[in-house]
Formats: structure tokens, C-alpha cells, sequence
């Protein structure tokens, strides 16, 4: 990572799976679970601090954080889970446990595991040439996640009246920069068992 922009990695992890029936960070994911492979890869990625948003009452969640060793520190609960992914990005975003030293926070999906890491790479270069600007990835000119925040957006965050988090970009004064990749995976969420089996096969995964 480019030693000018200093990220703070926020990993959505408050979701119910219900369309799953199980919860997917807790999925096998080679050798540890769909949330260590996402902990591991943002680590390798140079990422200065991670938080993991969760439900304070998540009890699948929270024992795998412990197994995996990730500190209570860097858990954030989000007491009203069941309004969605933006309010679990606004309690980040009022998190007071952030580093001072953060430059841009990144806004990660916890159902994408199978990103080809060069995509995730490519939007963090693109943050380093353009440090104000909002980037994400993109594959036929559609914006996909993670989306990178540069610290003056993300702490905006915090008082937005904005009711989803596409809003609050589209509401934004400058256009999001975008690093167009041709990552297939851009394109899947895991919603269904179906899309962890592809999930498995883009990454190539052994289960």
C-alpha cells in the first residue's frame, strides 16, 4: 500500500443471513471461515486498524471472533442491526476508537471473499493518486464494493440523513472515482448457498 494513505478497514458483519438460513461469515472458507479469510486478507492488504460491526447479540458471531483471536477492542456493535447495512456504516463512521493516523476507511462487504485480491489492490492505488476523491471498483462501468472513504467523507458519515448508503454517495458533491476491473466477482454476493458454491469456484476455493 502506498505509504500516503493510511486505511481503516470496516467489516460489515451485523447481517441476519436469512435468505442464507446460516450465517455466512461463519461458512468454511479453505482452511478458516468466510470472516478469517476477510480479517486475513485486509491485514495483508496494509490495513492500518480493522473493525468488525457486529450485533451485539450475535452468538455465532462473536465466539468466532474469539477463535480467530481478533480483539474485543475492534468490534463495534450496532444496536439496531435490523435497519440495515447504512446503520451499521454510520456506527463505524461514530466509532470514537479510530486511529487519528487514518487517512481513508474502506466499506467491506463481509459476503465478498471470493475478490480477486489485484481488484482490491487497484482501488487503493487509485485512493493514493486521488486521495480526496470516494474510489471503488468497477466491471462494465457499474460501481461495486468495497468503496474507500477518504476521512472528510467517512466523517460525514456520522450526522447523514441519507436513508441508504447509495444515497448518501449520490448526494455527494464530486463523482466517485472508479478502477474498472474485469473481476467476475464484483458482480456476486453470497445471498444464497448457490453463490457460496460460485464464491467457492471464482476463487477456487477448496471447502
Amino acid at each position: 500500500m502506498d505509504p500516503s494513505v493510511s486505511v481503516g478497514a470496516v467489516i460489515l458483519a451485523a447481517g441476519r443471513s436469512r435468505r442464507m438460513g446460516q450465517p455466512k461469515l461463519l461458512l468454511p472458507w479453505g482452511e478458516t471461515t468466510v470472516l478469517g479469510h476477510l480479517l486475513s486478507q485486509w491485514q495483508r492488504l496494509g490495513a492500518q486498524q480493522i473493525a468488525v460491526v457486529c450485533a451485539a447479540d450475535d452468538t455465532g458471531l462473536l465466539p468466532e471472533l474469539d477463535r480467530l483471536g481478533f480483539p474485543a477492542v475492534g468490534r463495534i456493535f450496532n444496536p439496531a442491526a435490523e435497519r440495515g447495512m447504512f446503520s451499521s456504516i454510520q456506527c463505524a463512521a461514530r466509532w470514537p476508537e479510530w486511529d487519528a493516523s487514518l487517512t481513508h476507511w474502506a466499506i467491506v462487504l463481509g459476503d465478498q471473499p471470493h475478490l480477486r485480491p489485484n481488484t482490491l489492490e487497484a482501488v487503493l492505488k487509485l485512493c493514493a493518486v486521488q486521495p480526496s476523491s470516494v474510489c471503488q471498483p468497477s466491471r462494465a462501468g457499474r460501481g461495486r464494493h468495497p468503496v474507500v472513504l477518504p476521512k472528510a467523507v467517512f466523517q460525514r458519515l456520522a450526522a447523514a440523513v441519507a436513508s441508504t448508503f447509495k444515497e448518501f454517495l449520490e448526494s455527494l458533491p464530486t463523482p466517485v472515482a472508479r478502477a474498472e476491473q474485469d473481476d467476475p466477482g464484483l458482480d456476486l454476493d453470497i445471498d444464497r448457498f448457490e453463490d457460496y458454491e460460485q464464491a467457492l469456484r471464482l476463487a477456487r476455493v477448496v471447502r
